[in-house]
C-alpha cells in the first residue's frame, strides 16, 4: 500500500526543480483587514490553478508569516534548477494586490523566472529586499 500523500510535491533526485511560489499568508499578507480592496482567496486559487494546469512547471504553497508586513502582500519567487545554476536567487515581491501583479508573475514564471528571464519592469518595480534574520 503506497504511503499517504502529504500535499507537497516530492522530487526524485537529480530531477529538475520547477520555479516555485511561496505565498505569504502570515499575520498581514491575505489580511482583508490590512488590504480590504483584495480578494486574497482569490489570489491564491488563481495561483494554484495556475500549478495544477502547468504540467509541473510551477509549484505554490504557502508560508506563515515570511517578514516584511510593510509590503504586504509579499510573494517569494524561488528559482528552477536552471535558474539556480545561472546563479539566480529567490525574488521577493511586495505589495501584490491586484491581478496585474499577479499577471506578471505567472508571465515571469511561465518565460523561466529568476535566472532564466528578466521580469516584467512593472514586477522588478515591487521587488522587495529579503529581511535580514
Amino acid at each position: 500500500m503506497p504511503a499517504p500523500h502529504s500535499g507537497r510535491t516530492r522530487i526524485r533526485p537529480g530531477a529538475s526543480r520547477p520555479c516555485s511560489l511561496v505565498v505569504c499568508r502570515g499575520c498581514c499578507c491575505g489580511d482583508a483587514r490590512k488590504n480590504p480592496g483584495t480578494d486574497h482567496a482569490g489570489q491564491l486559487r488563481r495561483l494554484r490553478e495556475a500549478a495544477a494546469a502547468s504540467g509541473g512547471r510551477l509549484a505554490v504553497r504557502t508560508s506563515d508569516c515570511l517578514g516584511p508586513c510593510g509590503q504586504a502582500n509579499v510573494v517569494v519567487v524561488q528559482p528552477s534548477t536552471e535558474g539556480r545554476r545561472r546563479g539566480a536567487r529567490a525574488a521577493w515581491v511586495g505589495w501584490a494586490l491586484d491581478d496585474d501583479c499577479l499577471d506578471d508573475i505567472l508571465a515571469w514564471v511561465e518565460a523561466g523566472g529568476p535566472g532564466v528571464a528578466a521580469p516584467p519592469d512593472t514586477l522588478a518595480l515591487q521587488m522587495i529586499d529579503a529581511p535580514k534574520r
